[in-house]
């Protein structure tokens, strides 16, 4: 008996809106179901997350995933939940988008297995580049009437002026190019089910009515759609001050990526770690307890951003993303700043007070430096003071000798000279050469 993917869906909270028959069907067979994305971008950000753990799940229940990279729908723009038109791409940096996004979605779905449910990638673009204007006026446009796309939520709130450019001819033909993607799927790879975040619901209906006008009402399509993530103050989920939190480790390091997680709130962590990991429910539900015993420890926050972090990055991420928060918040080393690389560097001290300094200004004593050229203390007698006191540290050790010189061999990837003042205030001194 195979797991029931709409059950597990059900308590993790991922499931908002089901066609009646779907639940029946995935008991019945094992079902291709598929979900879009586009490649706007060389990476997805966590907001993309939902959707991918949808299709992790629906394989781990014996089923078959595809992923299809929206190559000829993201060079249109889809008004779903959108306010304008987006960018149009070219060929090849859609193609690059879309090896990029496989690279990262491998990481939650198995590509490579021998098994009749191994995962799939598509491109619309491969099937729709030669379809011409008259062959889509002919098979797709006639079995859909204006009336039926006019009804849809996200094309009346375009209409009803929510946003300020209207609506184009182009965008709102999306949700007939969308609903060819599942009749092209449903014949040539026999897809019977699309997955979605709610606000693709319209177009996703498109798609199983126009298979039934387009093949006859015996064919029987589904589609299933996960609640759009928020947080618990009802802002959108995944972005900050700084903007999206991206899986590429070059658009957001492991450290960042691990410090959202693990900064999140209890009522959202709750939530999180049943919708953003794979752990079984027996397992989620102690954790919880846990939580609620002793909240302060945040046992459920560290557990999500520890599996997140593996899951999106690696292990060995996860443990350069704990070494670094340890710098921050606990004992370290001056070992543990020399592992770390420059942008992880960069993000833990993001909002510390910051020195530049010219090269030229180093070899003097600390005494100098630290009060004239990077003012960390009011004046020399007061950083005597602490440093007798053994309240000063550079790069993790304690200073000893105030007039001790700084020289090019203090610095940390040769630019940096990390400076501690009691416990909690850290100074980054940046050395510009």
């Amino acid at each position: 008996m195979r797991k029931n993917f709409v059950e597990e869906l059900k308590w993790r909270g991922m499931l908002a809106q089901i066609m009646p028959g779907t639940e029946e069907l995935l008991q019945k067979e094992m079902v291709t179901a598929y979900l879009g994305t586009d490649p706007t971008a060389d990476s997805l950000h966590i907001g993309h997350l939902c959707g991918i753990m949808m299709l992790r799940h629906l394989q781990r229940c014996g089923h078959k995933p595809i992923i299809l990279v929206g190559g000829a729908t993201g060079m249109i723009g889809d008004p779903s939940g959108k306010s304008q038109e987006r960018n149009l791409l070219n060929d090849e940096t859609l193609r690059h988008n879309q090896e990029c996004i496989k690279q990262q979605v491998a990481k939650f779905l198995d590509f490579e297995s021998t098994e009749p449910n191994a995962a799939e990638m598509v491109n619309n673009y491969d099937w729709m580049k030669n379809f011409t204007f008259l062959d889509f006026a002919r098979e797709v446009g006639k079995h859909i009437t204006v009336n039926y796309m006019m009804a849809k939520e996200s094309v009346q709130q375009r209409l009803n002026g929510t946003a300020r450019d209207g609506l184009s001819f182009t965008e709102f033909t999306y949700q007939l190019l969308q609903g060819y993607d599942f009749l092209y799927l449903y014949q040539h790879k026999g897809c019977k089910l699309q997955l979605g975040g709610n606000d693709q619901w319209g177009n996703m209906t498109t798609g199983t009515e126009l298979i039934r006008r387009t093949l006859g009402n015996e064919v029987e399509t589904f589609a299933l759609t996960c609640p759009l993530i928020t947080k618990s103050d009802g802002k959108k989920f995944g972005k900050t001050e700084s903007g999206n939190i991206w899986l590429d480790a070059k658009r957001t390091s492991p450290y960042k990526f691990y410090q959202f997680w693990l900064n999140v709130s209890d009522e959202d962590a709750e939530r999180y770690i049943k919708i953003f990991t794979s752990l079984e429910k027996e397992v989620i539900d102690a954790l919880v307890k846990e939580h609620s015993e002793d909240p302060g420890r945040r046992v459920l926050q560290k557990r999500l951003a520890e599996e997140v972090t593996v899951m999106v990055h690696s292990q060995a991420a996860l443990d350069m993303a704990i070494e670094a928060s340890n710098i921050l918040f606990g004992k370290s080393t001056k070992d543990s700043l020399l592992k770390l690389d420059e942008q992880t560097l960069l993000d833990i001290f993001e909002g510390v007070p910051q020195y530049e300094v010219a090269l030229s200004q180093l070899n003097r004593p600390a005494v100098d430096l630290l009060t004239q050229d990077a003012p960390v203390f009011a004046s020399k007698g007061e950083m005597r003071k602490l440093v007798q006191g053994g309240g000063v540290s550079v790069n993790k050790e304690k200073l000893t000798a105030f007039d001790r010189e700084i020289t090019a061999d203090d610095l940390i990837d040769g630019k940096y000279l990390l400076v501690q003042r009691g416990k909690k205030n850290y100074y980054l001194i940046i050395v510009k050469a």
